[in-house]
């Protein structure tokens, strides 16, 4: 049991921090960024698994379970038998544990509070300043077609160059008048394949989980840059879609116009700070991906199925006991 829980507790460790700073520096991802972001969900999970699965070892070193999963001593008991170093050791870790789900479980439901009540009082601001009208686009006959029948779609009188969707049951793609006098036909036909590929995907709760799970670990651990790299990857994939529309081009010239534009917190842009990376990996010539792509689902299951078969099995074994035992 000792080597149990040195065994997840390290494998937590190396997979909240040391191997998500190294998967973020890495260039591979950049092509295919499909299977890389399994990969980083993956990790993510397997290290709250691992930090949960300690957790567990070390409670059954303190308690000690008989032959019928029920436990046989208290954890003070303990101290004579580990000696006083190993057993704070036990009860830091398995507090430092407990600290971690708490955490997660308070990360989940804040993040998914403030991220929709954010979106809503924004949904709300763009209903009433929308200008999407026949009258108002006059100017910008270019955008007529691409413009009708879409719902969900908001026009603001801006002059800067704006593309941004507020995600939810509830969807909006926000655009400005600037983006309507600056974009070509094919260029906002892009930019509204990228934004929508966001919505149809959901690559908001993807974000917002990683948001969670970056929150619940702490800081002295986790990697600073894993929430940054996904969020790169999210975006890569609705350029993915985007270049399948219109063509490379299109979509790079597009967010160009739309490069500098910011997007309001819970929203998802089609600018920001990544977009000069992601215009250099537009222009950069297509490759065979399939190898990296199976090497990476390879590697999410090894992550996700290994240390289970290996190490977790046991302990559903002795929980099925103690629930036995407890008649459950």
């Amino acid at each position: 049991m000792n080597t149990t829980a040195l065994v997840f507790g390290l494998l937590a460790l190396l997979l909240a921090g040391p191997v998500p700073a190294l998967l973020a520096r890495a260039s591979w991802p950049h092509r295919t960024p499909r299977a890389a972001l399994v990969l980083w969900q993956a990790v993510a999970l397997a290290a709250v698994l691992s930090a949960f699965s300690a957790g567990l070892a070390i409670a059954s070193q303190l308690l000690v379970p008989g032959p019928d999963g029920r436990p046989t001593t208290a954890p003070l008991a303990e101290i004579d038998a580990l000696g006083l170093p190993l057993w704070i050791t036990y009860v830091t870790v398995f507090a430092l544990t407990l600290l971690i789900g708490a955490r997660l479980m308070f990360s989940i439901v804040r993040v998914g509070v403030r991220t929709r009540r954010r979106r809503a009082r924004h949904r709300t601001l763009v209903d009433i300043l929308d200008r999407c009208d026949t009258s108002e686009i006059t100017d910008h006959t270019h955008a007529a077609e691409v413009l009708a029948h879409t719902p969900d779609l908001r026009v603001l009188d801006l002059a800067d160059p704006i593309a941004y969707c507020l995600p939810g049951l509830r969807q909006r793609v926000v655009l400005s008048q600037g983006t309507l006098a600056n974009l070509s036909h094919d260029e906002l036909r892009a930019i509204l394949t990228h934004e929508r590929s966001h919505l149809r995907a959901r690559h908001d709760l993807v974000l917002e989980a990683f948001t969670a799970v970056n929150d619940a670990f702490p800081r002295f651990v986790r990697s600073r840059s894993a929430l940054g790299a996904v969020q790169m990857l999210v975006e890569m994939l609705a350029d993915d879609q985007a270049v399948r529309a219109t063509g490379p081009t299109h979509l790079a010239r597009a967010l160009v116009t739309c490069s500098s534009a910011a997007a309001p917190r819970g929203a998802m842009a089609a600018g920001g700070p990544t977009t000069l990376l992601r215009i250099q990996r537009l222009a950069g010539a297509e490759r065979d991906t399939r190898a990296l792509s199976l090497a990476a689902y390879a590697a999410s299951a090894a992550i996700l199925v290994v240390p289970t078969i290996a190490v977790a099995v046991p302990w559903l074994t002795e929980l099925g006991r103690l629930f036995r035992a407890g008649g459950l």
